[in-house]
């Protein structure tokens, strides 16, 4: 029988994405396949939906169905888990890939492009040590003629770790593995120094340790994330190129409470012998389980409705930024991709003036049909009131960004929901709700085109 190609993520799958993993996969297997237009589609059995989406549009004889499922993970988690198999992946399963998808280049971001999510790859290596890592970047802006000399170094741990760059093009007479450690310490001590008053990444080796100094300190406790990237893909670099001797954080910032055992870097710190300066590092089990199939999040409605309308109707997404997955770009009527503020005035914000948080919604729909804009807040249903309360807080961005890009448009709020066994919805705020049961059921003042994207779902599988 014909495997099935698994594809388990946090994240909403997107259409280009999934072209590059099937690629990746028919290229490394060495299958042939055609594709045509690519449909994600909710598989529902009597109404409801079963939590399982099933692409079409890519033909190969050695693969029975594309199937994909949300789930998430513990600390570190990587973007998608990759399954070739007949059944439904369990934990003991073993992935073929791991992919970490950013949309970030360092033309962007130096640390948000490579560092930020390194520590990843550190800590999957300790789950699943045989299945191939690859870091995707499904770039919406162009990138970066010349890479910068942090992009450089961050990749060439990426590449000594065994980890493949999919996405960018690579200068391979640059892109290339660490030989030994002075290699990595000699670049890293060549790079250009941090602004005076930070505290750079430098390595310092005598014959007993290495020092690298690295603040790891910020917002109250050990949550620096790019740093915790850069220091755990550093030192797990120095240990495969053969340091088995002590390896020391200093300039850290941190104290000893700020150092819990549930910390990923923590973890990362006990299954490679990592100290800190001047403090005890405790003792940390990592997770049992690397990830489980969602049954609880929010993002389980918004994917749902985003999803829906994508694939049954003509309007589409200009913003997404479902709980727990990447922010996406805001797209203008031009097809421009732009990022959004974080805040309305940063140097009020770095003050104390918290009002000068840009509140965004979920996800941000739009219907050429009836001219609307639609603002969804996504919540799980026992929240609800939270999230009709948050619809009040969206008047900097429409005013700022929407009617700047769409000004004869009109503006909808509305909040899509998941979770609970109710089957129907008595908040006209409510447009949406995916009860735990799959049933999918509509609110009282439901936008347009969540009615036309749920009808002609409903249709297709009666007729199929």
């Amino acid at each position: 029988m014909k495997k099935n190609l698994w594809i388990l993520t946090e994240e909403r799958p997107k259409k280009e994405v999934l072209v590059t993993i099937f690629q990746k996969f028919a290229k490394d297997y060495g299958f042939g396949y055609f594709g045509d237009t690519l449909r994600i589609l909710p598989i529902l059995e009597n109404g409801k939906f079963t939590f399982t989406y099933k692409v079409t549009g890519i033909t190969c004889n050695k693969v029975n169905e594309i199937y994909i499922k949300t789930i998430s993970g513990n600390s570190s988690f990587a973007d998608f888990l990759i399954f070739y198999q007949e059944f439904m992946p369990l934990q003991n399963d073993t992935p073929i890939y791991i992919i970490e998808e950013t949309k970030t280049d360092d033309k962007e971001s130096r640390n948000t492009g490579v560092y930020q999510r390194c520590s990843k790859f550190v800590f999957v290596e300790y789950f699943y040590p045989n299945a191939k890592k690859i870091m995707l970047y499904n770039l919406k802006v162009e990138q970066k003629e010349i890479p910068t000399e942090t992009y450089i170094f961050g990749t060439r741990l990426l590449l000594t770790l065994g980890v493949e760059v999919l996405g960018k093009k690579l200068d391979e007479n640059i892109f290339v593995p660490f030989k030994n450690i002075d290699e990595v310490i000699d670049i890293k001590a060549k790079m250009r120094k941090a602004p005076k008053g930070n505290t750079g990444i430098l390595l310092t080796k005598s014959k007993t340790q290495i020092n690298i100094s690295g603040r790891l300190f910020k917002s109250g406790g050990l949550s620096h994330d790019p740093n915790i990237g850069a220091l755990s893909i550093i030192c797990a670099v120095l240990r495969k190129l053969g340091w088995t001797k002590k390896l020391e954080i200093i300039q850290h910032g941190l104290l000893q409470n700020h150092v819990g055992e549930t910390n990923k870097f923590i973890q990362i710190a006990n299954k490679l012998d990592i100290s800190l300066q001047g403090l005890t590092v405790p003792k940390a089990e990592l997770p049992v389980n690397y990830w489980k199939y969602d049954t609880e999040g929010e993002k389980l409605g918004t994917i749902f409705i985003h999803l829906v309308v994508e694939n049954f109707t003509k309007g589409y997404s200009i913003f997404e930024n479902h709980a727990g997955s990447e922010k996406g770009y805001f797209i203008t009527k031009e097809g421009e991709a732009i990022p959004l503020a974080k805040y309305k005035d940063k140097d009020l914000y770095k003050s104390g003036d918290k009002s000068q948080i840009i509140h965004i919604p979920d996800l941000i729909l739009i219907d050429f049909g009836q001219n609307e804009i639609i603002n969804i807040e996504g919540k799980k249903y026992k929240f609800r009131k939270d999230g009709i309360s948050e619809l009040n807080n969206y008047d900097f961005i429409e005013q700022n960004y929407i009617l700047k890009y769409y000004a004869d448009f009109q503006i909808v709020r509305t909040v899509v929901l998941y979770g609970s066994q109710e089957n129907e919805i008595i908040e006209i705020e409510i447009g949406f709700l995916l009860n735990e049961n799959g049933e999918l059921i509509l609110g009282i003042k439901a936008p347009n085109l969540f009615q036309t994207a749920i009808k002609n779902l409903l249709d297709f599988w009666n007729e199929n």
